[in-house]
């Protein structure tokens, strides 16, 4: 959520989703979308619907702690789509 970002009361915000600087939320925001503006629009959508399905599948958010800070450096470096192929079924 950026800088002076205001979030209306009831509004959810999806997993994954991008809220832009100084954008006023009036309505709730889908998983994986970018928004910005007064009121806020979508922009587009961060990943294909395949690669949000899987990351959702993945859930990494609800990792043990542990396995959490070994997928770090590859979850900062490496492409989605080679982090899930990596991580998705099983820890390396």
């Amino acid at each position: 959520i950026g800088h002076g970002a205001v979030v209306m009361p009831g509004i959810a915000i999806g997993n994954g989703a991008v809220i832009g600087a100084n954008a006023v939320v009036t309505r709730d925001v889908a998983p994986y979308t970018i928004v910005a503006g007064v009121p806020a629009k979508p922009l587009r959508e961060r990943f294909s619907a395949a690669i949000a399905a899987r990351i959702e599948a993945m859930s990494w958010w609800d990792w043990a702690p542990e396995k959490l800070v070994s997928a770090i450096p590859d979850l900062q470096a490496m492409p989605i789509e080679a982090f899930l192929d990596r991580w998705e079924d099983n820890t390396p």
